[in-house]
């Protein structure tokens, strides 16, 4: 895609241009939080590769691997192709996907086509639709009506809002929105990050009202901030590139809720082993957005396929050498955290349970 050539439409060049800056920004190298939890190699693995079941419960739906294609994009001529490329994948590969936020389509139904070619591609596959906290009850409606949706995500991105030129600066009515929206719509509604990690005290607000599933989506992924501060005429918010807490963080900041909550992790995942951390740290399934984007763009979706396909089987070969067979026995097993990550836990006074 050349951006030189931008559509007309203001909402429309900033979708290409949050997509444009997505690839543009380079896959974390640096250590990351992921690289501070350690499983124990088990040297007499119990059972066979083939006896290997990674299949999870989330809520209602049965997934047969732990993996979705998380929100991205959709709004204009070119994510419209984005996204009928990723629906082509998650339905060969049966994992869930979730479309980027459909307020575009509310607002212009002209653009709803770059939504719905989603269902159009996987008519028989599920399909998240996604929406900000600022949404109307009729445009929740509207945009789970449009993709025929199982599932609603709803995005919290405050951050970013502040940092886009063109954000919004009101934020008070959120919960209560998310709230009399959750109670109307019948079907999940996850509450997702977008990048920023979510706390335990995000949690509990989130719990209080209701919501059930939640995707923490910490930093170490795309990075709003820096895209948006892209975005800004002289880019003097360059200091909030950092900002947030790791997926990592997040899965730890959940301990006390994963027994009353659907927990979701995305955000920096770089590798199946990182996405079998996510998993020994309570997560249901792993959410993966920025690999997807350039696979797609820059592979084409038949390696594409092929690399979710090899994704999973890699994380079945991690199950083996750590002796778990299945995702509850994963969460039995041992693991070692980092000083650093031992720190985080003493000083947000979480006690020391169990494995860690």
């Amino acid at each position: 895609m050349n951006l030189l050539s931008k559509p007309t439409d203001k909402r429309s060049q900033r979708k290409n241009e949050h997509v444009q800056h997505a690839l543009n920004q380079s896959l974390q190298t640096a250590p990351s939080d992921f690289d501070g939890v350690h499983f124990i190699h088990q040297s007499l693995p119990s059972f066979n590769l083939d006896d290997v079941n990674l299949s999870a419960d989330l809520g209602p739906f049965r997934l047969d691997l732990p993996l979705y294609i998380n929100a991205m994009t959709g709004g204009s001529e070119w994510t419209r192709s984005i996204n009928g490329k990723l629906a082509a994948v998650a339905e060969a590969t049966g994992i869930p996907m979730a479309v980027g936020s459909m307020h575009a389509a509310i607002k212009q139904p002209e653009l709803s086509d770059s939504f719905t070619i989603a269902r159009e591609t996987n008519p028989n596959g599920l399909l998240f639709a996604n929406v900000g906290a600022d949404v109307s009850m009729e445009g929740a409606k509207t945009a789970v009506d449009l993709l025929k949706a199982d599932a609603l995500q709803i995005h919290i991105n405050a951050p970013q809002e502040l940092i886009m030129p063109e954000g919004d600066r009101n934020f008070k009515a959120w919960r209560d929105n998310i709230q009399q929206i959750a109670e109307e719509i019948d079907m999940p509604v996850i509450v997702k990050e977008v990048g920023f990690g979510m706390s335990k005290e995000t949690l509990q607000i989130l719990k209080n009202i209701g919501i059930k599933y939640t995707d923490v989506s910490g930093k170490g992924g795309t990075n709003f901030a820096t895209i948006e501060n892209s975005r800004r005429k002289n880019q003097e918010m360059s200091y909030m590139d950092n900002w947030g807490i790791s997926t990592v963080t997040s899965l730890l900041e959940t301990k006390p809720f994963q027994h009353d909550m659907h927990i979701l992790a995305s955000g920096g995942v770089r590798t199946p082993l990182d996405a079998m951390k996510c998993l020994a740290l309570g997560a249901r399934a792993v959410g993966m957005s920025k690999m997807m984007l350039e696979q797609v763009e820059h592979s084409g979706v038949e390696a594409a396929i092929e690399f979710v396909d090899q994704f999973h089987h890699q994380m079945k070969k991690i199950a083996v050498i750590t002796n778990a067979k299945n995702i509850e026995e994963l969460r039995n097993r041992p693991i070692v955290l980092s000083p650093e990550l031992i720190s985080w836990q003493q000083q947000r006074s979480m006690e020391q349970q169990g494995r860690f």
